[in-house]
């Protein structure tokens, strides 16, 4: 097995695994050597939870395009790596519950205010006690919207629009959200009573794990022209919202692994790995599983609509601030399926692009970016820790042929949540955050040593890898100064 996972160096941050054995495709690993070295060392020590593995097993999957991909926050996933991206020719490929997850279209929304760090810092423990207390986090809370039951369809088919219409934020956020607040196609009967009854309540909350609102200041500006278009500037106080689709999310793909179990079976697809399982695109089983994934991302857009009116309301307590003037930069997903038109060896095909811990990164020109920022392509949000600092980055036209418009999302895990449970002590890191200037608002103990900024790989590393293979430019530089954790 292992001469089957032999990486070859093709540039100065990418490597090839060439097609063998059952792959259809080759894959390319776009990583830093110490990411490499991490990937070959799994390999031979023979590690079933082996992020390179699994990018030859999706490379093995029917109606792959191109190369199966891994970029550089890649670490093991369920099925699919994450950080991974592969793309399904939409006529004879197929769709795959681990290339999606289990958080569908969890992401990241980055907010502007016209605050700057001084400004923040006079009221900055009023601001933290305020969103702990504002902002429902950690396992199982429940919003501040109570839905009835029988408008949750109408959530799941409209997204954050259905949200804004109701009062809860401003109708020129729909212009900054990926794909508007909305995909289409999204039918609530593909999404069951349990995901639905799981999720009424939980609207507008940040969950638990890797989840976050982080107050930030932009540090320093690596891109003028885009961070100008951006409306982001040295010193500006920004806030990051980073969550997903919550219980419902999850719900939705406990169902369809079943299904798609079943669909594997009925269409003779050879899998790998459980979470593997697929059926064609254009099959029944497929169809209700890509419209139960956009009623997931409407729920998730709708969820990052609600924290941001949630967010919205505190700072006109602490700061008299007007609505308005909080103003959305951008919310982009990143564990998603999406039909899109990509050039393959001069050809323009539509294909289904699956990005698991990865994002959208689509570079200049782009009809799908809003019309402030089609010159340099939209923002990507890439979190890093609670300890270090994230990135705005953009997409470029180099990325569109290479990655499919894709980029990276985030740091990338280095260690699991158990090692790191084991090698971190929860006030022990929050005790270090405080004395570098970070306070810590968080739920559960457990989960800050679960999420301490040495469970993450470097951000600075990644970032650097990304633009060295040129998928992206960084643009700002974000560094935490309160962090609200479930």
């Amino acid at each position: 097995m292992a001469e089957e996972l032999e990486l070859e160096r093709i540039s100065e941050a990418e490597w090839l695994l060439p097609r063998s054995g059952a792959m259809r495709v080759p894959a390319r690993v776009i990583a830093d050597e110490e990411t490499i070295a991490q990937l070959r060392q799994d390999t031979a020590e023979k590690r079933e939870w082996n992020a390179l593995r699994q990018l030859r097993d999706v490379a093995c999957l029917p109606g792959i395009v191109g190369e199966a991909l891994a970029l550089p926050d890649v670490h093991p996933g369920y099925g699919f790596p994450i950080g991974g991206v592969a793309a399904f020719d939409a006529t004879d490929g197929v769709i795959v519950v681990g290339g999606v997850g289990f958080d569908i279209n969890c992401g990241v929304r980055l907010l502007a205010t016209p605050l700057d760090r001084a400004a923040l810092e006079s009221r900055v423990d009023d601001v933290a006690k305020d969103l702990y207390n504002t902002v429902p986090a950690g396992i199982g809370p429940e919003g501040n919207l109570r839905l009835p039951l029988s408008e949750i369809d109408s959530l799941l088919q409209q997204g954050a629009s259905y949200i804004i219409e109701r009062g809860y934020g401003l109708a020129e956020d729909i212009e900054f959200i990926e794909e508007n607040g909305r995909i289409d196609g999204a039918d609530p009967g593909t999404v069951s009573a349990v995901a639905k009854q799981r999720q009424f309540r939980q609207v507008g909350t940040l969950g638990a794990g890797n989840h976050y609102l982080e107050v930030q200041e932009v540090e320093q500006i690596l891109d003028r022209e885009a961070a100008e278009a951006y409306g982001l500037s040295e010193g500006q106080i920004v806030i990051s919202i980073h969550t997903g689709s919550r219980a419902l999310g999850h719900q939705i793909g406990q169902d369809y692994l079943k299904v798609m179990e079943e669909a594997s079976r009925k269409y003779n697809i050879p899998v790998s790995e459980r979470e593997l399982v697929c059926a064609p695109i254009t099959s029944p089983e497929g169809a209700r599983y890509l419209s139960a994934i956009a009623c997931g991302a409407n729920c998730a857009f709708a969820n990052r609509q609600v924290i941001t009116h949630l967010i919205r309301s505190v700072l006109h307590r602490v700061f008299g601030m007007s609505p308005s003037s909080v103003r959305t930069v951008y919310d982009i997903g990143h564990n998603n399926a999406k039909f899109e038109q990509h050039t393959i060896a001069g050809e323009v095909r539509r294909l289904l692009v699956h990005r698991k811990g990865s994002t959208r990164a689509f570079g200049p020109g782009c009809a799908e970016s809003p019309a402030a920022y089609r010159d340099v392509g939209h923002p990507t949000l890439v979190g890093g820790t609670m300890g270090t600092a994230s990135y705005v980055m953009r997409g470029t036209e180099l990325g569109m042929t290479k990655t499919f418009g894709s980029g990276i999302h985030g740091a990338g895990r280095a260690l699991s949540r158990k090692k790191a449970a084991k090698k971190y002590w929860g006030e022990d890191v929050q005790s270090d955050l405080a004395n570098h200037g970070i306070i810590l608002r968080a739920h559960s103990t457990r989960g800050i040593a679960e999420e301490a900024p040495g469970a993450y790989k470097d951000v600075e590393q990644v970032v650097e890898a990304a633009t060295r293979s040129g998928i992206g430019r960084p643009v700002a530089r974000l560094v935490p100064i309160i962090v609200i954790k479930g």
